[in-house]
């Protein structure tokens, strides 16, 4: 019960880290390409915790990921400095897409 407790609390904290973490940056954190692998990154975790230590069914963990990342990716519209892509969008899916991977090994 308190693994899924803290697990919910890091999910949390991601997303603030992801919202509003992103909007204190005034250009990409991370330089291209390496920012792909950030997206990847982020998203794999996100996915694992959700799935493995929370406990959250599969299909709800895809749907969560893909919605998490295209809201971010929407966010970024109106942050100065900041570009939305679906290339990042699309490594956010595949971050969560191996995340789910390696939760089911």
């Amino acid at each position: 019960m308190m693994v899924r407790l803290i697990a919910a609390i890091l999910v949390v904290l991601m997303l603030g880290a992801l919202f509003v973490g992103g909007e204190l940056s005034t250009g990409g954190l991370v330089p291209p390409p390496w920012d792909k692998l950030a997206h990847v990154a982020f998203f794999f975790v996100f996915a694992l915790l959700l799935a493995r230590f929370v406990g959250l069914p599969i299909a709800l963990v895809i749907v969560l990921a893909l919605v998490v990342g295209a809201a971010d990716e929407l966010h970024q519209f109106w942050l100065p400095g900041r570009t939305a892509g679906w290339d990042d969008w699309l490594a956010d899916g595949v971050g969560a897409g191996l995340g789910l991977i390696r939760f089911k090994r």
